[in-house]
This record gives C-alpha cells, sequence and structure tokens, in this order.
C-alpha cells in the first residue's frame, strides 16, 4: 500500500468515526441509522476502503464505547466491526453481478451482515432468555437504519464515480 492509498484509507476511517460519534444517538443501540455505514459501499469503487470503513467501524466502536455512548460497550467493537469488515469485503467481491446493472447483492451486504451479527449481539445483551426472538427484533431494526444508510450511500457512490477521488 503506497502512501496515497494509505491516506485515503485513514481519511475514509476519520470521515466514518467523525459523522458516526457527531451523530451519535442514532448511530448505536437497538434502533440504529448509522450514516456513516453508507460508507461501505466505497469498495464498490475502491478496494482500499475496506480497511478504511473496517478501521472507522472500530474505532467508532471503540471510542463509543469509552465515552458511554455504545451501550453495547467493547462488545461492539469486535463484532460490529467484524461485521463491517465482511460487507464491505463481499461488496468488493460481489461488484460485478449485477441485476439489470445494479449491484443489488453487494449493496444489500452490509444490511445482511448487521442483520445477523448486530441483530445477535443486541438480541443476547437484550433479551436474556429470549435471545432467538430478540436477535430477530434487534436484526430487523438494525437492517431497516442500514437500508437507509446504504441507500445514502448508493447516491454518495454515484457522486463520486464522477470525480477523480478513489482512483490511483
Amino acid at each position: 500500500m503506497n502512501n496515497r492509498t494509505l491516506a485515503k484509507v485513514a481519511m475514509i476511517a476519520a470521515v466514518y468515526t467523525v459523522v458516526s460519534l457527531v451523530l451519535a444517538p442514532i448511530s448505536y443501540g437497538p434502533v440504529q441509522v448509522r450514516i456513516a455505514e453508507a460508507l461501505t459501499l466505497l469498495p464498490l469503487i475502491y478496494k482500499p476502503s475496506i480497511w478504511g470503513v473496517t478501521l472507522g467501524c472500530f474505532l467508532t466502536n471503540l471510542i463509543g464505547a469509552m465515552m458511554g455512548v455504545n451501550p453495547t460497550g467493547m462488545i461492539d467493537a469486535i463484532v460490529g466491526t467484524l461485521a463491517t469488515f465482511l460487507a464491505a469485503e463481499c461488496t468488493w467481491r460481489l461488484r460485478n453481478k449485477t441485476v439489470k446493472g445494479f449491484p443489488l447483492l453487494s449493496v444489500l451486504m452490509p444490511v445482511i451482515f448487521n442483520f445477523f451479527f448486530v441483530g445477535i449481539e443486541l438480541g443476547v445483551l437484550y433479551f436474556p432468555g429470549n435471545e432467538v426472538f430478540g436477535s430477530l427484533l434487534s436484526g430487523v431494526e438494525v437492517a431497516a437504519g442500514e437500508l437507509i444508510s446504504v441507500i445514502v450511500g448508493w447516491f454518495l457512490i454515484q457522486a463520486l464515480k464522477k470525480t477523480k477521488i478513489f482512483t490511483d
């Protein structure tokens, strides 16, 4: 990774973290719309962004736990970050699989991974004794917020494709 790419990865991580922390009231918890997750679609156009969104998510969850604004605490730094990494990686790998020219599977990866990973995390933490129902309910809530984020992300990607920002 050259210095230019490293700087872009760091900037993506920083933007993800700042946007999430500024919007902390809606970025954490059972019902969340983490607008910074729009960046998980960047791998559609720039593979190194996988590391930027992963680092940004990790920092967001870690700092949020340390500040007390992330109610799931340190476990989210692992589970949420893993969901974001896997979603970004799959977004990259599936980017050329399209339905009528639209990369549907790629766009849905953040929604699907967060439904399962964060849904289970929240179900276990908030619904002791009824984890299956809690995981499904939490998963649906998180997926709904994630869907909003990826819709924003799709428009962001369309705008960024017109620039030379993510070319090396």
